[in-house]
């Protein structure tokens, strides 16, 4: 490895580090836990409508007032969202916000990866 691409993945390492950061500070603001085959979101209101066309079956979630675990946005933080995918979807709702027994970093982490 050059010490171009050192610096390169140091970056990318400080990125994901920082997100998994905003996402501990941000938790606690959300009401549901939303993971895609694509994407993490935290939101406060979550509607899914599964839809069954031609033999095919996809859901179709509305999100809003929401934040997305993604390290290319500048702005994570979303008004509303519109999602449609054809692969399982897992909404989970988090604990009241006053709850105590809820650890820091919340009951679920995404992997520092993408």
């Amino acid at each position: 490895m050059t010490d171009r691409d050192d610096e390169l993945a140091q970056y990318a390492a400080d990125q994901e580090l920082n997100l998994y950061k905003e996402y501990r500070d941000v938790i606690r603001l959300f009401r549901y836990i939303v993971e895609t085959d694509r994407r993490f979101y935290l939101a406060n209101s979550v509607e899914m409508v599964t839809h069954h066309e031609t033999g095919d079956t996809y859901f179709e979630l509305l999100l809003e007032d929401a934040w997305v675990w993604d390290v290319f946005r500048t702005s994570r933080f979303i008004q509303r969202a519109r999602i449609l995918s054809f692969r399982d979807i897992n909404i989970e709702e988090l604990p009241n916000r006053d709850d105590s027994d809820m650890p820091a970093d919340g009951p679920h982490v995404p992997p520092l990866t993408e």
